[in-house]
């Protein structure tokens, strides 16, 4: 699995944030194909150095070829566009990367 992580930092409106990412933004991403998975997380608290994120997205794909073909078509293009109306003051940073479940089979120390 491979995951694309997007990052906000709270916005200079967090009212019109909300309505454009609900109404607009979640529709046009949930149109990608091969998406698995898509959840996002609010009400972040800082444990460790600044600001807490406004607001966290994780969109899954099997492999990094269905992401880029995802991204690659013209959903994927409208939705990338979209993140310019979304966060017109770039305060927004993202990353792709490979993930690695080590939950399972934990070790008991003797």
């Amino acid at each position: 699995m491979v995951r694309f992580l997007v990052v906000y930092e709270r916005p200079s409106d967090p009212e019109k944030f909300d309505l454009h990412y609900r109404r607009v933004h979640i529709p046009l991403a949930k149109k990608l194909a091969g998406l698995r998975r898509y959840t996002i997380s609010r009400g972040a608290a800082a444990v460790r150095g600044g600001e807490p994120f406004y607001l966290v997205a994780e969109l899954d794909w099997d492999n990094m070829d269905a992401l880029r073909a995802a991204f690659a078509s013209p959903e994927g293009r409208a939705t990338a566009r979209d993140v310019a109306e979304l966060a017109p003051d770039g305060r927004v940073r993202s990353m792709i990367f490979e993930l690695e479940d080590v939950s399972g089979g934990g070790h008991s120390a003797s």
